[in-house]
């Protein structure tokens, strides 16, 4: 048994959503860069030259690449031989996030009662917490600042099996079509398939830590991936919305085995600005 003292994860989890508000991945950057190559659309073009120009920016001045840095979301992939010491892990993740919000000047847009009186929790807390008890003894902590307006363009679908790979298809490119410019493409597809509803729709969301175009192993899953994305990119939707050829940088998808009865399809869109970092402990 390996002991991890709750403080180093809060200081681990103020860090990772510091990091990830400044500074885009290297392999989004690339993906955007590729998409400035390949967009037709001359308006395309200087939008995709300003979310660049955004980037660097953001971590030249040291600000937030977006205002809207996000609910807090983090995913813990927690070894069963891990034993965390001096506090609760939940508590250590929300303090973690406190932190990283008021030292990084963050937006904190998180607000009790979201049916009524939605008062601020001035915090950004609380975070939405994901466990995985995996084999060892390390702690992963993955941080993703995931932003309001992509948020919002979550959508899911129980279709009968019947509809098959086409009903999923043509599922997934509506999702986006109807979306429009609201997730600030070029957006990242994540999209979840089997399951159950709840099951389903942490697919997509996971799918959006996959590295940027890596497809899945699966060549039957990567070919679906690969149309799928070809569809949307057809949609003429754009950066930003301004019409183009970019509208998706990538699709991820991923699969989980489903009852006879039932075939849960679950679409989650990230924006350009897809922030996630990691650290292991």
């Amino acid at each position: 048994m390996r002991d991890i003292n709750a403080k180093e994860v809060t200081k681990t989890v103020s860090r990772l959503f510091q990091e990830a508000c400044y500074n885009l991945p290297d392999d989004v950057l690339a993906a955007l860069r590729q998409a400035r190559e390949a967009e037709e659309s001359p308006v395309g073009r200087e939008v995709l030259d300003r979310i660049l120009e955004n980037a660097e920016v953001s971590v030249k001045e040291g600000i937030p690449l977006c205002q809207d840095t996000g609910t807090a979301l983090v995913f813990l992939e927690l070894g069963q031989d891990t034993h965390i010491v001096g506090g609760d892990l939940y508590t250590a993740v929300n303090e973690g996030v406190r932190q990283g919000y008021d030292e990084g000047y963050l937006r904190k847009s998180m607000v009790y009662r979201p049916f009524s009186a939605r008062v601020n929790t001035k915090d950004n807390t609380p975070a939405v917490i994901y466990t995985d008890i995996v084999p060892g003894d390390r702690l992963k902590i993955i941080a993703l600042p995931k932003g309001g307006g992509a948020e919002n363009m979550i959508r899911l679908a129980m279709l009968t099996p019947a509809r098959g790979r086409q009903g999923v298809i043509d599922f997934v490119v509506n999702a986006v079509d109807e979306a429009g410019s609201n997730p600030c493409p070029p957006v990242i597809v994540g999209v979840g398939i089997g399951g159950t509803a709840e099951r389903t729709l942490m697919l997509a969301k996971r799918a959006l830590l996959r590295k940027v175009g890596k497809p899945n192993p699966d060549v039957e899953v990567a070919e679906l991936e690969k149309e799928i994305l070809q569809r949307i990119n057809d949609l003429g939707i754009g950066p930003m919305g301004y019409g183009g050829r970019v509208t998706a940088l990538a699709v991820h998808v991923e699969v989980f085995p489903a009852h006879i009865a039932s075939m849960p399809v679950a679409v989650n869109l990230q924006c350009h600005s897809a922030r996630h970092k990691e650290a292991i402990l």
